[in-house]
């Protein structure tokens, strides 16, 4: 059983990381679901990036530093989207995790990680905002951090295809994302 901090994405908490952490809860993890954002979600990624904004990335990573202090050593830290952002904020920061779980986004492995840090990758093929060439790069530098890293591309597929409610959605991608993503809990 893990202890898994899940981070939401520039929309806040919704549906579908409650649904992504009752989903974890079944398979017998303890999940937190930080909401980043207070209680406000946005409709869309623009307006979700105007709440980011007005709080601001300091304010948002000080909230996720309040979320994970009273959590147990050996978290792992989970992030969707721009919840990956705020995770590798916090590994730069000194959180030490038992894994790494990032959905739909990437994010600088820092050196201080500790050596074989498990961290799982899943997004989509090509993504705007974590294009192939980034993932590339980014996993030779996690690598060489360090990290043990596996990362999952899902060809044709929109930004958020795990999300039903968006038209990203792709149902086979999803279920694929959290098959792998439960192997890769039950492992740590």
């Amino acid at each position: 059983m893990a202890h898994i901090a899940l981070f939401h994405s520039v929309y806040g908490l919704r549906a579908v990381e409650r649904a992504v952490a009752d989903r974890f809860r079944i398979a017998g993890h303890e999940v937190v679901t930080p909401d980043l954002y207070e209680g406000e979600v946005a409709t869309t990624i623009d307006d979700g990036i105007v709440l980011k904004d007005r709080i601001g990335w300091e304010g948002i990573v000080e909230r996720a530093r309040d979320a994970v202090r009273e959590l147990p050593a050996g978290i792992v830290l989970a992030g969707v989207s721009m919840g990956a952002g705020v995770l590798g904020s916090l590994l730069a920061g000194g959180v030490d995790a038992a894994g790494v779980l990032l959905l739909h986004g990437i994010t600088p492995i820092p050196a201080s990680a500790r050596a074989g840090l498990p961290v799982q990758v899943h997004v989509a093929d090509p993504d705007a905002f974590a294009p192939p060439a980034a993932v590339a790069a980014w996993e030779k530098a996690a690598r060489d951090a360090g990290a043990a890293v596996e990362v999952f591309t899902y060809p044709g597929v929109g930004h958020f295809y795990t999300d039903a409610s968006l038209s990203d959605h792709d149902a086979e991608a999803a279920e694929l994302t959290w098959r792998r993503s439960s192997d890769f809990l039950a492992h740590l």
